[in-house]
Protein backbone atom coordinates (compact mmCIF):
# COMPACT_ATOMS: atom_id res chain seq x y z
CA UNK A 1 0.00 0.00 0.00
CA UNK A 2 2.66 2.36 0.91
CA UNK A 3 4.46 1.70 -2.61
CA UNK A 4 1.41 2.46 -4.30
CA UNK A 5 1.34 5.60 -2.65
CA UNK A 6 4.94 6.74 -4.02
CA UNK A 7 4.30 5.44 -7.55
CA UNK A 8 1.08 7.16 -8.06
CA UNK A 9 2.80 10.69 -8.18
CA UNK A 10 5.67 9.13 -10.72
CA UNK A 11 2.86 7.92 -12.69
CA UNK A 12 1.18 11.55 -13.18
CA UNK A 13 4.85 13.42 -14.07
CA UNK A 14 4.98 10.65 -16.49
CA UNK A 15 1.24 11.18 -17.93
CA UNK A 16 1.78 15.33 -17.90
CA UNK A 17 5.25 14.62 -19.89
CA UNK A 18 3.69 12.34 -22.58
CA UNK A 19 0.89 15.16 -23.21
CA UNK A 20 3.32 17.90 -24.02
CA UNK A 21 5.20 15.82 -26.45
CA UNK A 22 2.02 15.22 -28.26
CA UNK A 23 1.14 18.65 -28.08
CA UNK A 24 4.26 19.62 -29.52
CA UNK A 25 4.58 17.23 -32.18
CA UNK A 26 1.37 17.93 -33.50
CA UNK A 27 2.47 21.93 -33.88
CA UNK A 28 5.62 20.83 -35.41
CA UNK A 29 3.65 18.90 -38.22
CA UNK A 30 1.21 21.57 -38.74
CA UNK A 31 4.09 24.18 -39.17
CA UNK A 32 5.97 21.51 -41.72
CA UNK A 33 2.54 21.39 -44.03
CA UNK A 34 1.95 25.37 -44.11
CA UNK A 35 5.24 25.74 -45.21
CA UNK A 36 5.27 22.86 -47.72
CA UNK A 37 1.79 24.89 -49.34
CA UNK A 38 4.04 28.31 -49.34
CA UNK A 39 7.20 27.30 -51.10
CA UNK A 40 6.17 26.96 -54.34
CA UNK A 41 5.29 30.35 -54.81
CA UNK A 42 8.39 31.37 -53.04
CA UNK A 43 10.22 29.54 -55.00
CA UNK A 44 9.02 30.71 -58.16
CA UNK A 45 9.07 33.91 -57.22
CA UNK A 46 12.96 33.49 -56.23
CA UNK A 47 13.49 31.80 -59.85
CA UNK A 48 11.81 34.59 -61.91
CA UNK A 49 14.14 37.63 -60.02
CA UNK A 50 17.45 35.48 -59.87
CA UNK A 51 17.86 33.78 -63.16
CA UNK A 52 18.36 37.49 -65.30
CA UNK A 53 19.16 35.66 -68.42
CA UNK A 54 15.71 34.19 -68.49
CA UNK A 55 14.07 37.02 -67.25
CA UNK A 56 15.30 38.85 -70.66
CA UNK A 57 14.72 35.76 -72.38
CA UNK A 58 11.18 36.61 -71.48
CA UNK A 59 11.27 40.12 -72.39
CA UNK A 60 12.35 39.36 -76.13
CA UNK A 61 9.03 37.46 -76.71
CA UNK A 62 7.12 40.21 -76.07
CA UNK A 63 6.89 42.36 -79.54
CA UNK A 64 8.41 45.52 -79.63
CA UNK A 65 5.30 48.69 -79.71
CA UNK A 66 5.88 50.60 -83.44
CA UNK A 67 3.60 52.20 -85.97
CA UNK A 68 -0.12 51.00 -85.80
CA UNK A 69 -1.60 50.79 -89.00
CA UNK A 70 -5.32 52.26 -88.66
CA UNK A 71 -6.08 48.80 -89.98
CA UNK A 72 -5.00 46.91 -86.92
CA UNK A 73 -6.68 49.14 -85.11
CA UNK A 74 -10.04 49.08 -86.49
CA UNK A 75 -9.57 45.36 -86.38
CA UNK A 76 -9.58 45.39 -82.47
CA UNK A 77 -12.52 47.84 -81.94
CA UNK A 78 -14.55 47.46 -79.07
CA UNK A 79 -18.45 46.35 -79.35
CA UNK A 80 -19.68 47.27 -76.01
CA UNK A 81 -21.34 50.70 -77.01
CA UNK A 82 -24.95 51.15 -76.32
CA UNK A 83 -27.21 53.13 -77.86
CA UNK A 84 -28.51 56.20 -76.32
CA UNK A 85 -32.10 56.73 -75.24
CA UNK A 86 -32.51 60.44 -74.91
CA UNK A 87 -32.46 63.55 -77.14
CA UNK A 88 -30.26 66.51 -76.69
CA UNK A 89 -27.18 67.61 -75.51
CA UNK A 90 -25.01 67.15 -72.48
CA UNK A 91 -21.84 66.50 -70.86
CA UNK A 92 -20.46 62.47 -69.98
CA UNK A 93 -18.77 62.30 -66.49
CA UNK A 94 -15.78 62.91 -67.85
CA UNK A 95 -16.88 66.89 -68.91
CA UNK A 96 -16.40 65.89 -72.90
CA UNK A 97 -19.64 67.65 -74.84
CA UNK A 98 -21.82 64.44 -76.23
CA UNK A 99 -24.91 65.35 -78.41
CA UNK A 100 -27.52 62.26 -77.39
CA UNK A 101 -30.23 61.27 -79.92
CA UNK A 102 -32.55 58.76 -80.79
CA UNK A 103 -31.68 56.01 -82.93
CA UNK A 104 -34.71 56.34 -85.07
CA UNK A 105 -33.34 60.08 -85.78
CA UNK A 106 -31.36 61.00 -88.97
CA UNK A 107 -29.28 63.68 -88.33
CA UNK A 108 -27.90 65.79 -91.14
CA UNK A 109 -25.33 68.64 -90.25
CA UNK A 110 -26.39 72.18 -93.37
CA UNK A 111 -24.11 75.30 -94.28
CA UNK A 112 -26.34 77.98 -95.85
CA UNK A 113 -24.70 80.21 -98.11
CA UNK A 114 -26.50 83.45 -99.91
CA UNK A 115 -26.47 84.62 -103.48
CA UNK A 116 -23.10 86.58 -102.65
CA UNK A 117 -21.27 83.38 -101.22
CA UNK A 118 -21.66 84.21 -98.28
CA UNK A 119 -22.46 82.35 -94.90
CA UNK A 120 -25.94 83.05 -93.37
CA UNK A 121 -26.13 81.88 -89.26
CA UNK A 122 -29.33 83.58 -88.48
CA UNK A 123 -32.27 81.10 -89.77
CA UNK A 124 -34.69 79.61 -87.47
CA UNK A 125 -36.14 76.25 -87.26
CA UNK A 126 -38.92 77.30 -90.00
CA UNK A 127 -36.73 78.14 -92.75
CA UNK A 128 -35.55 75.32 -93.54
CA UNK A 129 -37.43 71.75 -95.53
CA UNK A 130 -36.08 68.52 -95.54
CA UNK A 131 -37.04 65.72 -98.50
CA UNK A 132 -35.99 62.04 -98.50
CA UNK A 133 -36.43 60.56 -101.60
CA UNK A 134 -38.27 63.94 -102.66
CA UNK A 135 -40.39 62.75 -99.79
CA UNK A 136 -41.32 66.37 -97.26
CA UNK A 137 -39.61 65.33 -93.67
CA UNK A 138 -40.92 66.35 -90.67
CA UNK A 139 -38.14 68.16 -88.89
CA UNK A 140 -37.95 66.54 -85.23
CA UNK A 141 -34.81 68.71 -83.70
CA UNK A 142 -32.87 72.24 -84.55
CA UNK A 143 -30.19 73.10 -83.28
CA UNK A 144 -27.53 75.87 -84.09
CA UNK A 145 -24.74 75.75 -81.93
CA UNK A 146 -20.73 75.45 -82.10
CA UNK A 147 -20.96 71.76 -81.01
CA UNK A 148 -17.96 69.78 -80.54
CA UNK A 149 -16.99 67.56 -83.38
CA UNK A 150 -14.69 64.07 -83.97
CA UNK A 151 -12.32 65.49 -86.64
CA UNK A 152 -9.72 63.21 -88.66
CA UNK A 153 -6.48 64.80 -90.52
CA UNK A 154 -5.51 62.50 -93.32
CA UNK A 155 -2.22 63.80 -94.49
CA UNK A 156 -0.84 62.14 -97.56
CA UNK A 157 2.81 61.18 -96.96
CA UNK A 158 3.95 59.77 -100.21
CA UNK A 159 7.30 60.77 -101.27
CA UNK A 160 6.02 63.89 -103.54
CA UNK A 161 4.50 65.59 -100.43
CA UNK A 162 8.22 65.93 -98.72
CA UNK A 163 8.97 69.57 -99.20
CA UNK A 164 4.98 70.15 -98.72
CA UNK A 165 4.49 68.78 -95.01
CA UNK A 166 5.61 71.55 -93.27
CA UNK A 167 3.33 73.93 -94.45
CA UNK A 168 0.78 71.49 -94.75
CA UNK A 169 1.21 70.51 -91.17
CA UNK A 170 0.88 74.20 -89.51
CA UNK A 171 -2.24 74.57 -91.49
CA UNK A 172 -3.65 71.74 -89.94
CA UNK A 173 -2.64 72.67 -86.60
CA UNK A 174 -4.06 75.90 -87.67
CA UNK A 175 -7.36 74.22 -88.36
CA UNK A 176 -7.20 72.31 -84.88
CA UNK A 177 -6.60 75.76 -82.75
CA UNK A 178 -9.37 77.54 -84.59
CA UNK A 179 -11.85 74.81 -84.13
CA UNK A 180 -14.08 73.87 -80.78
CA UNK A 181 -11.62 73.23 -77.82
CA UNK A 182 -13.21 70.35 -77.38
CA UNK A 183 -12.87 68.88 -80.32
CA UNK A 184 -11.64 64.86 -80.77
CA UNK A 185 -8.82 64.72 -83.28
CA UNK A 186 -7.04 61.61 -84.72
CA UNK A 187 -3.96 62.05 -86.72
CA UNK A 188 -3.55 59.64 -89.76
CA UNK A 189 -0.85 59.92 -92.42
CA UNK A 190 -0.41 57.83 -95.64
CA UNK A 191 1.60 56.79 -98.74
CA UNK A 192 0.84 53.36 -99.91
CA UNK A 193 -0.19 51.81 -96.37
CA UNK A 194 -1.84 54.52 -94.15
CA UNK A 195 -0.74 54.81 -90.30
CA UNK A 196 -2.92 55.93 -87.20
CA UNK A 197 0.04 58.15 -85.58
CA UNK A 198 -2.41 59.79 -82.85
CA UNK A 199 -5.58 58.77 -81.27
CA UNK A 200 -8.66 61.06 -80.30
CA UNK A 201 -7.31 63.47 -78.35
CA UNK A 202 -8.02 67.28 -77.97
CA UNK A 203 -3.57 67.47 -76.66
CA UNK A 204 -2.33 70.37 -79.92
CA UNK A 205 1.34 68.58 -78.89
CA UNK A 206 0.18 65.14 -79.23
CA UNK A 207 -1.34 66.11 -82.75
CA UNK A 208 1.82 68.39 -83.87
CA UNK A 209 4.18 65.14 -83.06
CA UNK A 210 1.92 62.82 -84.90
CA UNK A 211 2.21 65.24 -87.87
CA UNK A 212 5.48 65.62 -87.65
CA UNK A 213 6.04 61.55 -88.54
CA UNK A 214 7.22 62.45 -92.18
CA UNK A 215 8.52 59.47 -94.08
CA UNK A 216 7.85 60.71 -97.45
CA UNK A 217 8.25 57.84 -100.13
CA UNK A 218 5.97 55.20 -101.66
CA UNK A 219 2.07 55.92 -103.35
CA UNK A 220 -1.09 57.38 -102.84
CA UNK A 221 -3.74 55.10 -101.15
CA UNK A 222 -5.86 57.76 -100.90
CA UNK A 223 -8.96 55.69 -101.12
CA UNK A 224 -7.99 53.26 -98.37
CA UNK A 225 -7.04 55.76 -95.91
CA UNK A 226 -10.48 57.94 -96.00
CA UNK A 227 -12.09 54.39 -95.40
CA UNK A 228 -10.23 53.17 -93.12
CA UNK A 229 -10.56 57.00 -91.30
CA UNK A 230 -14.00 56.28 -91.37
CA UNK A 231 -14.23 53.32 -90.22
CA UNK A 232 -11.88 53.88 -87.09
CA UNK A 233 -14.45 57.24 -86.34
CA UNK A 234 -17.41 55.34 -86.44
CA UNK A 235 -16.58 53.17 -84.13
CA UNK A 236 -14.65 54.96 -81.29
CA UNK A 237 -16.12 58.32 -81.92
CA UNK A 238 -17.63 59.72 -78.78
CA UNK A 239 -19.40 63.02 -80.47
CA UNK A 240 -22.21 62.57 -82.94
CA UNK A 241 -20.85 65.27 -85.46
CA UNK A 242 -17.97 63.98 -87.61
CA UNK A 243 -15.24 65.50 -89.90
CA UNK A 244 -12.19 64.12 -92.29
CA UNK A 245 -9.84 67.00 -93.08
CA UNK A 246 -8.22 65.15 -95.82
CA UNK A 247 -4.68 66.68 -98.07
CA UNK A 248 -3.23 64.99 -100.84
CA UNK A 249 -1.23 66.46 -103.79
CA UNK A 250 -1.81 63.32 -106.45
CA UNK A 251 -4.17 61.08 -107.74
CA UNK A 252 -4.90 57.53 -105.65
CA UNK A 253 -2.47 54.81 -107.40
CA UNK A 254 -2.45 52.46 -104.57
CA UNK A 255 -5.48 51.92 -103.16
CA UNK A 256 -7.55 48.79 -102.87
CA UNK A 257 -10.83 50.25 -102.50
CA UNK A 258 -12.42 52.10 -105.54
CA UNK A 259 -13.53 55.77 -105.71
CA UNK A 260 -17.01 54.51 -105.65
CA UNK A 261 -16.70 52.06 -102.64
CA UNK A 262 -15.01 54.97 -101.12
CA UNK A 263 -17.75 57.20 -101.09
CA UNK A 264 -20.09 54.29 -100.49
CA UNK A 265 -18.31 53.58 -97.10
CA UNK A 266 -18.34 57.89 -96.83
CA UNK A 267 -22.24 57.92 -96.92
CA UNK A 268 -23.02 55.34 -94.24
CA UNK A 269 -25.85 56.90 -91.62
CA UNK A 270 -24.05 59.31 -89.60
CA UNK A 271 -20.78 59.63 -91.99
CA UNK A 272 -18.51 62.38 -91.72
CA UNK A 273 -18.25 65.36 -93.86
CA UNK A 274 -15.27 65.55 -95.80
CA UNK A 275 -13.78 68.77 -96.90
CA UNK A 276 -10.30 68.21 -99.34
CA UNK A 277 -7.52 70.29 -100.70
CA UNK A 278 -5.83 69.05 -103.45
CA UNK A 279 -2.30 70.26 -104.20
CA UNK A 280 -2.42 69.20 -107.99
CA UNK A 281 0.11 69.75 -110.66
CA UNK A 282 -1.12 70.12 -113.96
CA UNK A 283 -0.41 66.66 -115.30
CA UNK A 284 -2.47 65.05 -112.46
CA UNK A 285 -5.07 67.61 -112.19
CA UNK A 286 -8.46 66.41 -113.96
CA UNK A 287 -9.31 62.40 -112.40
CA UNK A 288 -7.52 63.62 -108.76
CA UNK A 289 -9.48 66.88 -108.75
CA UNK A 290 -12.70 65.09 -109.55
CA UNK A 291 -12.28 62.61 -107.00
CA UNK A 292 -11.88 64.68 -104.36
CA UNK A 293 -15.05 67.25 -105.69
CA UNK A 294 -17.21 63.82 -105.41
CA UNK A 295 -16.36 62.86 -102.04
CA UNK A 296 -16.71 66.11 -100.83
CA UNK A 297 -19.81 67.11 -102.19
CA UNK A 298 -21.36 63.35 -101.32
CA UNK A 299 -20.68 64.57 -97.87
CA UNK A 300 -21.36 68.00 -97.84
CA UNK A 301 -18.32 68.91 -97.40
CA UNK A 302 -16.08 71.34 -99.95
CA UNK A 303 -12.97 70.41 -102.00
CA UNK A 304 -9.81 72.99 -102.37
CA UNK A 305 -7.36 73.55 -105.35
CA UNK A 306 -4.87 76.00 -104.20
CA UNK A 307 -2.60 77.80 -106.91
CA UNK A 308 0.13 77.94 -103.93
CA UNK A 309 0.83 76.30 -101.12
CA UNK A 310 0.82 78.99 -99.26
CA UNK A 311 -2.96 79.36 -99.24
CA UNK A 312 -3.48 75.99 -97.35
CA UNK A 313 -3.31 77.95 -93.55
CA UNK A 314 -6.04 80.26 -94.90
CA UNK A 315 -8.13 77.40 -95.95
CA UNK A 316 -7.99 75.79 -92.97
CA UNK A 317 -9.30 78.70 -91.27
CA UNK A 318 -12.12 78.77 -93.52
CA UNK A 319 -12.79 75.33 -93.27
CA UNK A 320 -13.07 75.70 -89.14
CA UNK A 321 -15.46 78.79 -89.24
CA UNK A 322 -17.63 76.16 -92.31
CA UNK A 323 -17.92 73.87 -89.46
CA UNK A 324 -18.49 76.03 -86.27
CA UNK A 325 -21.34 77.83 -88.44
CA UNK A 326 -23.62 74.28 -89.74
CA UNK A 327 -27.40 74.20 -88.31
CA UNK A 328 -28.36 70.42 -87.06
CA UNK A 329 -31.10 69.33 -88.44
CA UNK A 330 -32.93 65.92 -87.25
CA UNK A 331 -35.77 63.78 -88.52
CA UNK A 332 -37.59 60.32 -88.35
CA UNK A 333 -37.56 58.82 -92.15
CA UNK A 334 -41.14 58.40 -93.03
CA UNK A 335 -39.86 55.36 -94.63
CA UNK A 336 -38.75 52.89 -92.23
CA UNK A 337 -35.33 52.46 -92.16
CA UNK A 338 -35.68 48.54 -91.97
CA UNK A 339 -36.39 49.19 -95.92
CA UNK A 340 -32.46 49.69 -96.93
CA UNK A 341 -31.71 50.66 -99.90
CA UNK A 342 -29.92 54.52 -100.59
CA UNK A 343 -32.04 57.47 -99.51
CA UNK A 344 -31.47 60.76 -101.35
CA UNK A 345 -31.52 63.80 -99.20
CA UNK A 346 -32.35 67.51 -99.83
CA UNK A 347 -32.54 70.55 -97.38
CA UNK A 348 -33.70 73.99 -98.75
CA UNK A 349 -34.15 77.15 -97.20
CA UNK A 350 -35.97 80.21 -97.59
CA UNK A 351 -36.37 83.21 -95.30
CA UNK A 352 -37.66 86.86 -95.49
CA UNK A 353 -34.80 89.44 -96.28
CA UNK A 354 -32.94 87.21 -98.32
CA UNK A 355 -32.57 86.26 -102.15
CA UNK A 356 -31.64 82.64 -102.97
CA UNK A 357 -30.12 80.18 -100.30
CA UNK A 358 -27.87 77.38 -101.44
CA UNK A 359 -28.02 74.78 -98.40
CA UNK A 360 -24.64 72.63 -98.71
CA UNK A 361 -25.07 68.96 -96.88
CA UNK A 362 -24.70 65.40 -97.33
CA UNK A 363 -26.05 64.03 -100.56
CA UNK A 364 -27.86 61.29 -98.95
CA UNK A 365 -26.81 58.13 -97.31
CA UNK A 366 -27.44 54.09 -96.57
CA UNK A 367 -29.58 53.42 -93.39
CA UNK A 368 -28.07 51.10 -91.72
CA UNK A 369 -27.33 50.22 -87.81
CA UNK A 370 -25.19 52.40 -86.14
CA UNK A 371 -23.42 52.92 -83.20
CA UNK A 372 -25.28 55.65 -81.08
CA UNK A 373 -22.82 58.06 -79.75
CA UNK A 374 -22.81 57.81 -75.75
Amino acid sequence: MLLRNRLFPVLLLILLFAAIACRHQAVVSAASRTAEQQSPQTSTAGSQSSDPQQQKQKDQTQPAQSQTTLSQTNQTKTTQAQPAQDQGQGSSDSGVFVFKKEVEEVVVHATVIDDKNHLVTTLDRSAFSVFENNQPQTIASFRHEDVPVAMGIVIDNSGSMREKRDKVNRAALNLVRSSNPQDQVFVVNFNDEYYLDQEFTSDINKLRQALEKVEARGGTALYDAIVASAVYMKDHAKLQKKVLFVVTDGEDNASRESLEEAVRRLQEENGPTVYAIGLLGEEKARRARRALETIAQRTGGISFFPRTLDEVDAISSSVAHDIRNQYTIGYKPTTPKTAGGYRAIRVEAKAKGFGKLVVRTRSGYYPGQEHAPQ
